[in-house]
């Protein structure tokens, strides 16, 4: 593990710094041909999880950026549950993942590009655990692109 200080620099705000983060991961993903979603878990300005979406490598559907992250911090933590820490994710996660929040506890999520068809946000009721504090649009352009520049190669290629 390792600290990393966004204090340095009083421009960049704490989300905006791990944001930049979680779009690393999001380009790791892509060098892997999968689609470009990348996650971190931070509890007291140290990132204790990391994913990017494994779904083709693995053949696992469930294998999304955030179930990696999310599972990655709970075993750095030595327990289940997140209350204290911030899940990033370049994408607005999906119903599953945002299902899977709720039963880590995490405290709050910050997440990049709105997903008006796949976000846990299209539908009424609220998935996520009622402590939960929720900030969408964190450099949503940067993320957004990566997503759209992914699939406009993709349909090119068939």
């Amino acid at each position: 593990m390792r600290y990393y200080s966004f204090t340095d620099d009083p421009v960049v705000s704490p989300d905006d710094f791990f944001m930049k983060l979680a779009l690393k991961e999001a380009e790791a993903a892509l060098q892997e041909d999968e689609i470009p979603i990348g996650a971190l878990v931070v509890c007291n300005g140290q990132i204790i999880g990391r994913g990017h979406n494994l779904t083709e490598r693995l053949n696992d559907v469930s294998a999304h950026a955030e179930m990696q992250a999310l599972t990655a911090a709970a075993n750095a933590m030595g327990g289940k549950y997140l209350q204290n820490c911030t899940l990033y994710v370049t994408m607005e996660p999906c119903v599953m993942c945002a299902g899977a929040s709720y039963w880590f506890q995490i405290g709050k999520i910050v997440f990049g590009a709105h997903d008006p068809k796949l976000g846990f946000g299209r539908i009424n009721q609220r998935i996520t655990h009622p402590k939960t504090l929720i900030t969408g649009g964190i450099m949503e352009n940067e993320c957004a692109e990566l997503v759209r520049s992914f699939f406009r190669k993709k349909r090119i290629k068939n």
